[in-house]
């Protein structure tokens, strides 16, 4: 039974020093990554009086939610990033991926391995038959081994490989940041309309209250017997239905504060948000030049680390055609009986290499480097659909918030005559110039225009929380280089 021990293997004594070098240094299949260019416009497009923000080189770069000035966003919005269960999945995702990477590495260094053994048998010697008495002994013999196997990167497939999940990590790290914004933008967007859902019962509450008041003037009137009982009954059918109203508002209100707890990672019932009593302030937001969407989008960021992952599996595939080698290497001791095991006359070793080459594989390697050459086109055309689509988003928040702007000019003076011809159409019912149904038509106009003025307010707010999150918060490619650092310490 033969044995070994490692004492001291060192790829010198395998190969010589030039071929080693060699083969450290050998080729790597496939195409180089570039990134494919996409067209991008100087600027965005302006519509008639649009005027480009002034920069607000001091506006927050990554807790941009502090720009509405509202307490609860602050106390809120960084919770998401540690307890939102969509950005804990996709922060796993990415230590997987990191993961990947140490796999891949581990395949540039050769396996070093040791094992022992020991064994004892018993043997019989002389002929039973015979009468002769067999004689029993008793051997011992053991191993102690250790070996180094080494695949050299002759062609490139493994550092195409490391290179393929490294740009995988880093996808996986924009996703991450992906997944964290949108968490983000969707909490204040909730959160908007919590504050907006509060807003509408406050100008409900106070439109009962004017009813309740529009009751009593004409139910003192009634009594008098100065106006019909139909004025009565529609007065308190006036007031029913804005305290209907106002009641359906705490149902969308309770649904707001529990998809805010979801989107924090609570449960439904243990999130407690008091009423709020005034509205997140309209922040100016900086829109810059559209180039920065490709240094500032995660979601950007993803489609073009996928592209480089897609373009590094060709040289993946491309390796597949060339030859591979393997190297191995033992030393060690071999001795029985066990005594002396370690002893110098005992010393054995033994250098192999393994060389192998598909000769016919019925069109299964060209096969695969097509695919993988047809999976990078479709990462180019997912790239630019994604910076299209992102041009598209801005686009859209911008000229959203340029007409809402005007919109909410034209509002702000409907309010302030609605609530002056309530006012007088009041007043002369009291007077008994006009009838209910001119008052209370006016009363209901006042609280349309209110509304309605509310209604744009809330939607500046979400399309100016849109367009944040549409020109990627406070995030930066920047960040992608400490990933790719995470990676290579691991």
């Amino acid at each position: 039974m033969n044995t070994k021990l490692l004492s001291r293997v060192t790829f010198s004594r395998a190969l010589p020093a030039a071929t080693l070098a060699l083969l450290l240094g050998g080729c790597m299949a496939g195409p180089d990554y570039h990134r494919p260019a996409v067209t991008m416009p100087a600027q965005y497009q302006p519509l008639p009086g649009w005027m480009a923000a002034a920069p607000a080189a001091a506006a927050p770069k990554g807790d941009w939610w502090t720009m509405f000035n509202d307490p609860l966003l602050d106390e809120l919005e960084p919770q998401v990033s540690v307890s939102n269960q969509t950005v804990r999945q996709s922060y796993a995702n990415y230590q997987a991926a990191l993961a990947q990477v140490q796999v891949a590495r581990s395949a540039l260094f050769p396996a070093i391995g040791i094992s022992g053994s020991a064994d004892k048998q018993r043997s019989a010697a002389g002929n039973a038959g015979s009468g002769t008495a067999r004689q029993h002994s008793i051997s011992t013999s053991g191993s102690l081994e250790g070996n180094v196997s080494w695949a050299p990167d002759l062609w490139g497939k493994v550092r195409r490989t490391l290179e393929e999940n490294k740009a995988n990590a880093q996808a996986g790290a924009a996703t991450l940041a992906n997944a964290t914004l949108s968490e983000q933008t969707a909490l204040a967007s909730a959160v908007i309309e919590l504050r907006v859902t509060d807003a509408s019962i406050d100008l409900l509450q106070q439109t009962v209250d004017a009813f309740k008041e529009y009751l009593r003037v004409v139910g003192n009137q009634a009594s008098a017997g100065t106006v019909p009982p139909s004025d009565l009954l529609s007065a308190r059918t006036q007031l029913e239905n804005a305290q209907s109203s106002l009641l359906a508002l705490g149902i969308a209100r309770a649904q707001y504060v529990h998809a805010i707890a979801v989107l924090v990672g609570k449960n439904p019932e243990d999130l407690q948000i008091p009423h709020g009593d005034s509205l997140p302030t309209l922040p100016e937001v900086p829109a810059g030049v559209p180039s920065t969407l490709l240094q500032r989008r995660p979601d950007i960021a993803v489609a073009e680390r996928q592209m480089a992952a897609q373009n590094a599996a060709i040289g993946v595939a491309v390796a597949a055609y060339y030859p591979s080698l393997s190297l191995s290497a033992a030393d060690g001791f071999t001795q029985s009986p066990l005594a002396g095991l370690l002893h110098v006359a005992n010393h054995v070793w033994s250098l192999g290499a393994d060389v192998g080459e598909t000769l016919f594989d019925g069109g299964e390697r060209h096969g695969e480097v097509a695919a993988a050459k047809a999976n990078y086109e479709a990462a180019v055309a997912n790239y630019r659909g994604t910076v299209l689509t992102a041009l598209q988003g801005v686009e859209d928040d911008l000229s959203g918030l340029h007409v809402l702007a005007r919109q909410a000019d034209v509002l702000d003076d409907a309010v302030h005559n609605a609530t002056r011809g309530a006012e007088i159409a009041l007043n002369e019912y009291q007077a008994g110039t006009v009838d209910y149904t001119t008052a209370a038509t006016a009363r209901a106009t006042q609280l349309s225009t209110q509304q309605d003025a509310l209604n744009v307010r809330q939607q500046r707010l979400l399309d100016t929380v849109s367009l944040i999150g549409d020109l990627g918060g406070g995030w930066s490619v920047d960040q992608l280089g400490a990933a790719a650092q995470t990676g290579a310490r691991r």
